[in-house]
């Protein structure tokens, strides 16, 4: 399969996606609404239904987050720009596309942006012991 089919095909995943997650978008939306309209019995429920808006909103927020970077790769397919990285102007490896098919850059670009982030996590240091903390 060529390079221009299987990017065909992870455009159709893509506007697939896209399309989902509007739906659960306006689902999601639709009973955030309702529950507030609804009132609650005691000092529990209302504790219960605000740690529940806290978890929809978050899911809400992440949702809209994919969405939109969805949309922007729809955007770019249409300029003729997808699949390209944006740092370095090479063509995303297709194994990355499949894995993350809104992605903006190539893995070496996206290693060097976090290498310089000041707030990049050490993902491979989280659970590090201190030397201040001791371990009974």
């Amino acid at each position: 399969m060529s390079r221009t089919e299987s990017l065909e095909k992870i455009r159709i995943q893509l506007i697939k996606r896209r399309d989902a997650l509007a739906r659960s978008l306006r689902g999601d939306l639709r009973l955030l609404q309702e529950a507030h309209q609804e009132k609650t019995g005691d000092v529990l429920d209302a504790a219960s239904d605000t740690i529940s808006d806290e978890l929809n909103s978050q899911l809400i927020q992440a949702e809209s987050r994919e969405l939109r970077e969805i949309q922007d790769a729809i955007a770019r397919w249409d300029e003729g720009t997808f699949g390209v990285c944006q740092q370095c102007e090479k063509n995303i490896p297709l194994t990355r596309l499949r894995a993350v098919p809104y992605a903006t850059d190539c893995i070496g670009c996206r290693r060097t942006r976090e290498q310089r982030s000041a707030t990049a996590v050490p993902w491979n240091r989280v659970f590090d012991v201190s030397p201040e903390i001791e371990v009974a």
